[in-house]
């Protein structure tokens, strides 16, 4: 019988099409890839994995099984995390996922409540970009994901969490500094800096400048919200950046300066995302009620978004 071992190699490949990437995400060396994928190959008796100097493609077998394989994949996590978390999932190690662009400025707000009120829960954290988290979800490396929304997916299931405004931040010597609230028409002209590709808030940003006629910067991305703070501050570009960050980071700083912009203000909402098949579904809804209501009693920056 094929190995889930080896169902993980080919849904690597199915995911990246390319041998050294899918070897790299699964952390094994290109040829063990290669000769497990073979293996698998010989146990079914039937090719699902076309090689070629251009590129690998999956046959049209392969794909049917890359897609149970993954199910599988899902299947297996979710009766680990079952028999790790015994008859309280919230007093187990819980595997999260966040973007980078939340976690060093949310989690510290929240990680006091949620183990006062479960003091057995732990959190093993990875950030990473949107693209790689929910594929470490899908395939079960992770238990939930603290995300921006909406998420596309039929397996996927989101417990709102909170709706945080995006903030424009600029020098404190730029002209729109005198306001209090900046004109969103203001922007029109301006070069604006975000996050590389692949982080949601890149998106975000690069819609808004769209929207109003600002120049979304190329030359120039960050590849931390700090970097973009600090390139701000010597006067290279304006940014955007969420509430909490500038909470955390930017109202304590000399040289830049944020602002809200005029309706309609961008911003995001931020959900915890899991897999519909997660048998911690229940618990992960009680691990989002204590954390609304954390947010609402400490977090005026943010608005708290009903579940209902």
């Amino acid at each position: 019988m094929p190995t889930l071992q080896q169902f993980r190699y080919l849904v690597a490949v199915a995911e990246t099409l390319h041998f050294r990437k899918a070897a790299e995400s699964v952390h094994v060396t290109q040829p063990t890839l290669s000769t497990q994928l073979r293996e698998l190959e010989e146990k079914l008796g039937v090719q699902l994995v076309e090689r070629s100097r251009s590129g690998v493609t999956l046959t049209a077998v392969g794909s049917q099984v890359a897609a149970r394989a993954q199910g599988v994949l899902r299947d297996v996590a979710d009766i680990a995390a079952l028999a790790r978390s015994g008859s309280d999932p919230l007093a187990a190690t819980v595997r999260v996922g966040v973007v980078g662009s939340l976690g060093s400025y949310f989690l510290p707000l929240v990680i006091p409540a949620l183990h006062a009120r479960f003091p057995d829960l732990k959190f093993y954290v990875r950030e990473g970009t949107a693209t790689d988290l929910l594929g470490r979800l899908r395939d079960g490396t992770l238990d939930l994901l603290f995300f921006p929304t909406p998420v596309e997916g039929a397996d996927l299931h989101v417990e709102p969490l909170f709706h945080e405004p995006l903030l424009v931040v600029l020098p404190v010597d730029h002209p729109l500094s005198a306001h209090d609230v900046v004109d969103r028409a203001a922007l029109r002209g301006e070069t604006v800096m975000t996050l590389e590709a692949g982080h949601r808030l890149h998106d975000t940003v690069a819609a808004l400048c769209e929207e109003t006629g600002a120049r979304l910067s190329l030359d120039y991305e960050g590849t931390s919200l700090d970097t973009l703070r600090q390139m701000v501050a010597t006067g290279l570009a304006l940014s955007v950046l969420p509430a909490l960050y500038v909470r955390s980071e930017v109202a304590r700083e000399a040289l830049v300066t944020a602002r809200p912009l005029s309706d309609p203000a961008p911003g995001r909402d931020i959900g915890i995302v899991s897999r519909k098949t997660a048998a911690q579904r229940a618990a992960f809804g009680r691990l989002a009620a204590t954390i609304r209501d954390t947010l609402a009693a400490t977090a005026p920056e943010v608005r708290v978004i009903d579940p209902d």
